[in-house]
């Protein structure tokens, strides 16, 4: 079951697909789904005993191009809608034991061509309104299988953060002429504290109301909307700034640092958004030391008003510094 309902006092979609309570929980990796497919074993989701990325629809989706219409009706306040959209899985490496950071900056820039292909090929289907590329790295974030992969859905609408996002840019190319994305990495750069490693063609930094003591941004230098607008140059750069966050957060507490990582660009339900999206990505570790978490709670939660324990500035100067040492 796929379905949507709507949420009057906070104005936005909630999804409900309840077959997901089924999905494998952390098999060991004699029995991982999303390996080869070995002689002698198992069949996997991938039939071949080997392969470099691979892409696949997710078996247990949020949401699906057929879903069909809800039973439930809803009601004037709160209307449904059938859930349809698309979720993918990408799987980075046949490797089970690897991690992004580890890949070459080769493979990374040929993952950034896979991600580029399916935003287009994504937000080509009229039920996809904004296509949506993440991943969720590690137990602490709720992963489910430990093979290095992401996921990328199609959403049938704008969702809430990169909406107010958007409305946040537009509001202010309104009121001043120019992308809200730029001016905020030329304030950064002029700044200068809170970068953390700059490349050719992006910068990542923490930025200065950041809402997680290690979280970063990567900012691309010129405006595009979205990850298949960038040329050859700017894609490879993007590889070796992400290796080196990366390896970064590795050398930061000396482990492999959970994270969620998403990407922001333009929306496809077939507006222009040149001057107001600007295509970035966004690192959230849950991590406020090596030991300690920033668990989500009574501010954040309910009120949705996040609480830091340190400040950006010093965060930033540690992360700099583990970027170093990584090399």
């Amino acid at each position: 079951m796929n379905q949507l309902r709507w949420d009057p006092t906070l104005k936005e979609w909630v999804a409900y697909a309840t077959h997901r309570q089924e999905r494998t929980f952390l098999p060991p990796p004699e029995w991982c789904p999303l390996c080869p497919t070995r002689e002698g074993r198992t069949p996997t989701e991938v039939p071949r005993s080997s392969y470099e990325i691979v892409v696949f629809e997710n078996k247990f989706p949020s949401f699906r191009p057929d879903a069909p219409e809800p039973e439930e009706p809803g009601t004037r306040l709160s209307p449904t809608a059938p859930g349809r959209g698309i979720c993918e899985v990408v799987l980075y490496s046949d490797e089970h034991d690897t991690t992004l950071a580890r890949m070459s900056a080769r493979r990374i820039r040929d993952l950034i061509h896979v991600w580029a292909d399916r935003y287009e090929d994504l937000g080509s289907r009229e039920e996809v309104e904004y296509v949506f590329i993440f991943e969720n790295k590690g137990e602490v974030m709720g992963v489910t299988l430990h093979h290095p992969h992401g996921q990328i859905y199609g959403y049938p609408f704008i969702p809430p953060r990169p909406a107010r996002e958007l409305e946040a840019a537009k509001a202010h190319r309104e009121e001043h002429g120019r992308c809200l994305h730029c001016e905020l990495l030329a304030a950064e750069l002029e700044d200068g504290r809170r970068i953390v490693a700059k490349g050719s063609h992006f910068t990542a930094f923490v930025p200065f109301y950041a809402r997680y003591p290690y979280e970063v941004h990567i900012y691309s230098t010129r405006c595009v909307p979205a990850i298949s607008e960038l040329d050859g140059e700017e894609r490879w750069d993007l590889a070796r700034t992400l290796k080196r966050v990366l390896l970064g957060y590795d050398a930061l507490f000396g482990y492999s640092l959970p994270y969620v990582m998403v990407m922001h660009q333009a929306p496809t339900d077939g507006k222009d958004y040149s001057g107001t999206a600007h295509f970035h990505i966004e690192f959230y570790p849950p991590n406020r030391t090596a030991e300690k978490l920033k668990y989500l709670a009574g501010s954040e939660v309910g009120a949705g008003a996040f609480i830091v324990d340190a400040l950006p500035e010093e965060t930033a100067t540690q992360l700099r510094e583990a970027v170093e040492r990584s090399g």
